[in-house]
C-alpha cells in the first residue's frame, strides 16, 4: 500500500482521544541564539512519551478480526516497543515484544506494565527483528514494523498537518531520522499542502544511513559507532521510507554528540523540557549551525524517554561544555590553612566549590602535599578562563582535569 495524503489525513481522523495534539511552542531563547524565529513540536507530551504512540495505535487500530484474535509482535528498544504495547492493550490485543537483551530496564519494565509480554532476544534491533519475524510466523502474529510500514508512516505525517494548522507560513521542519517513518509521513503531508516548506532531515553522525543511501541512490546498510542518541541509531534504512524521502526531502544533515547533549542541557534549563538525545537531534542542528537566520522554523521534540542514570551525565556534562563547570588538582604543602588559602581564592572569584576530594597516598603525590581535586561551577566559557587566569598570577599549582 502507497502512502498518500489521503492516508494521512484518514490516520488523523482515526486518532480519536488517545493521540494527543502536542503543543506547539514559540521559544524566545531558542530564536536569540539561532537568529530563526523557532518553534518547538513537542512530541514527548504524547501519552508514553513518544511520537511513535501515532503510527502503533493507527496500525492496531486497523487490522481485521482475524488479525486482532492472533495478536500483534514487535521489536524495539524503546519508544516503538511503549507505543505498540499502549496500544494493543488500549484494543485488548495480546502483544509480544522483542527487546534487545541490553535493553534499558526502565524502558522493560514501562513496557512490560502496559501489559506486553517481553522477551529480551539479541545483541541489538536487527538481532531482535529476527526473533520477532520467527514468532510470527510460529503464531500468525500481525508484525507492527516500527517505520517501515505505510500505515504507521501515515499516523506519523499526522505531525505535519498539525503543524500546517498551528503555524501556517512556517518556513522550515526539522526532523530527526533514524529509519525514516517519522520524516517520510511528514514528507507526505507538508510537501502536499505547501511544497515550499523546506524538511531537514537530522542523522547522527554515528548513524548516518539515509544520509549514506541518499548519496549513492541505493539503500545503505551501515556498521554505526556509538551514540547517546539510540533512537535514531539505525543501520539500514526502510525500503519506503528511502523511497519517500529521496523524492521529497531538501536535505539531510548531521549532528555529533556534543551538539545533542548540550541541547538536552538547554532544554531542561531555559524549556523546562525533558527531551531524549534523538528527539533533541533537530534543535542541536539548529542550535550549532543557525542555518536559518530569519525564517519561522519548527524543531520536532520527538521524544521525552531518557534513561536517568543518562540524564544525570547529561546535566554533568552538559555544565562542562557550557563552561560552568570545572574539575582542577592542586598540589598544596601538607599544612594548616593551606587549603583555605586557595578557597579564600576561589571566593574572591565567585567560583562555587561543589566537591572537594582530598588524596595524601597517591604516587603523583610527593610525601609532605597533599592532592586537592575540587569541582568549581562558574558561570560561562569565560568566567571559567578568567578564573584560570586568576589561578595563574597567584602562582597556585594546579591542573585543569576537565
Amino acid at each position: 500500500m502507497n502512502v498518500t495524503y489521503d492516508g494521512v489525513v484518514n490516520a488523523q481522523k482515526e486518532q480519536g482521544n488517545v493521540i494527543r495534539k502536542t503543543s506547539l511552542t514559540f521559544s524566545d531563547t531558542f530564536s536569540k541564539i539561532t537568529g530563526s524565529t523557532v518553534y518547538l513540536k513537542n512530541e514527548f507530551e504524547q501519552k508514553t512519551g513518544s511520537f511513535k504512540l501515532r503510527g502503533a495505535y493507527y496500525k492496531i487500530k486497523t487490522l481485521t478480526e482475524d488479525e486482532r484474535k492472533k495478536g500483534v509482535v514487535a521489536a524495539s528498544a524503546g519508544n516503538h516497543a511503549q507505543g505498540v504495547a499502549f496500544a494493543a492493550a488500549l484494543e485488548k490485543i495480546r502483544c509480544t515484544i522483542v527487546m534487545p537483551i541490553n535493553a534499558s530496564p526502565a524502558k522493560v519494565a514501562a513496557t512490560r506494565g502496559y501489559g506486553a509480554t517481553v522477551i529480551l532476544e539479541g545483541k541489538n534491533y536487527d538481532e531482535s527483528w529476527i526473533k520477532a519475524q520467527e514468532i510470527a510466523k510460529t503464531n500468525g502474529a500481525t508484525i507492527i514494523h516500527a517505520f517501515d510500514d505505510s500505515q504507521i508512516i501515515s499516523a506519523q505525517g499526522v505531525i505535519g498537518l498539525e503543524i500546517i494548522e498551528q503555524l501556517p507560513d512556517v518556513d522550515e521542519i526539522y526532523v530527526p531520522i533514524g529509519g525514516g517513518g517519522l520524516a517520510a509521513g511528514i514528507l507526505t503531508a507538508v510537501k502536499n499542502k505547501n511544497p515550499n516548506v523546506r524538511i531537514i532531515g537530522i542523522e547522527s553522525k554515528s548513524f548516518p544511513s539515509m544520509k549514506n543511501s541518499l548519496d549513492s541512490g541505493k539503500i545503505e546498510t551501515i556498521d554505526g559507532g556509538f551514540t547517546v542518541a539510540d533512537g535514531i541509531s539505525v543501520r539500514t534504512p526502510g525500503k519506503q521510507t528511502f523511497e519517500i524521502i529521496k523524492d521529497k526531502i531538501d536535505e539531510v544533515v548531521l549532528v555529533d554528540d556534543d551538539e545533542i547533549i548540550k541541547t538536552m542541557f538547554l532544554l531542561m534549563e531555559r524549556s523546562k523540557s525533558v527531551v531524549e538525545p534523538a528527539g533533541a537531534a533537530g534543535l542541536a542542528y539548529l542550535l550549532n549551525k543557525k542555518p536559518s537566520p530569519g525564517k519561522k522554523v519548527v524543531a520536532i521534540l520527538c521524544g521525552g524517554n531518557v534513561d536517568m542514570y543518562l540524564l544525570g551525565q547529561i546535566v554533568s556534562k552538559g555544565l562542562g561544555t557550557m563552561g560552568r563547570m570545572m574539575k582542577v588538582f592542586i598540589l598544596l604543602k601538607d599544612k594548616p590553612g593551606t587549603l583555605k588559602e586557595v578557597v579564600d581564592e576561589l571566593a574572591s572569584f565567585s567560583a562555587n566549590i561543589v566537591e572537594v576530594v582530598h588524596d595524601r597516598l597517591s604516587s603523583n603525590v610527593p610525601a609532605g602535599t597533599t592532592g586537592v581535586t575540587l569541582s568549581l561551577e562558574t558561570e560561562n566559557k569565560e568566567h571559567a578562563e578568567q578564573l584560570i587566569e586568576h589561578l595563574k598570577n597567584k602562582q597556585i599549582d594546579f591542573k585543569v582535569i576537565s
